[in-house]
């Protein structure tokens, strides 16, 4: 007796069919033009059109059906994929931008990065890696959006011991300031920059001086800086060894004697 050769419907609405006969036989579904996703416990509503915008990335190739893998579903029907959801928020804003906009004072670029290695999106793997590199010098690039002054200060002290002058440890630093234009600062000093003191509102080419850094590291500081094709052409600090104010409870009063501050004038033309 023949019987129907054809595909037969599967759960979940889902038309499965082997193409090609061979060993790389490939799982085809059938995909509505809103697709509910859940990305490891996040849900998310988009368009197919979206998700497969890129035919050459994971997602393009999953729901195309040029997936060796069938697509699962949750209990509720939704499209499953294990991966952080979190991030894939903003996988999708790449695929439906073409572009990497990411928040201010993100600090997941390497999660991010595995991600999009994961899902194979080159062009957002190429847009992440722009952002660690300083871009050399382009005749073609305005001078005006390269060249600029950022200015580095700090305010110090000398830790001592309990025996005074004679067990001095150096340097004690409470926090490294940057003041200058808002994209220059995050070019140079990348995720080490802490703009919690001044978070972006949306403004272009702002300046700030509340910015500052994650690390204590002075000469840390100056290195990004020469190797961003920076120059200090000038410094300034108070004195140190001033006189000893009313000591404070919690405070110790020769430390204190030594408070200072510097600056530090970086500029690249």
């Amino acid at each position: 007796m023949a019987t129907n050769g054809g595909p037969s419907a599967a759960p979940g609405g889902d038309n499965r069919s082997d193409e090609g006969g061979g060993s790389n036989n490939l799982i085809t579904q059938m995909f509505p033009s809103i697709v509910e996703l859940n990305v490891g416990g996040v849900f998310y509503t988009t368009s197919l059109s979206t998700l497969t915008r890129n035919p050459d990335c994971l997602l393009g190739k999953m729901f195309t059906g040029k997936s060796k893998n069938l697509v699962l579903r949750d209990s509720k029907g939704k499209f499953f994929i294990d991966r952080d959801g979190v991030l894939f928020r903003y996988i999708l804003d790449f695929l439906r931008n073409q572009k990497l906009v990411l928040p201010e004072n993100f600090s997941e670029k390497e999660r991010l990065r595995n991600e999009a290695v994961f899902f194979e999106i080159i062009d957002m793997l190429d847009a992440l890696d722009a952002r660690k590199v300083v871009v050399p010098l382009d005749p073609s690039v305005g001078s005006d959006e390269r060249s600029g002054c950022i200015v580095v200060g700090y305010r110090g002290s000398f830790a001592f011991g309990r025996e005074g002058l004679a067990d001095v440890k150096f340097r004690k630093l409470t926090r490294i300031l940057v003041c200058g234009r808002v994209s220059l600062c995050r070019e140079v000093f990348g995720d080490t920059l802490n703009e919690s003191r001044d978070p972006d509102r949306g403004q272009v080419d702002r300046y700030s001086a509340r910015f500052f850094l994650k690390h204590m590291f002075l000469e840390q500081a100056f290195d990004m800086l020469i190797q961003a094709g920076y120059r200090c052409c000038g410094s300034c600090g108070t004195g140190t060894s001033g006189a000893p104010s009313e000591k404070k409870p919690g405070v110790d009063n020769e430390e204190e004697r030594w408070n200072h501050y510097n600056e530090f004038v970086w500029t690249r033309v």
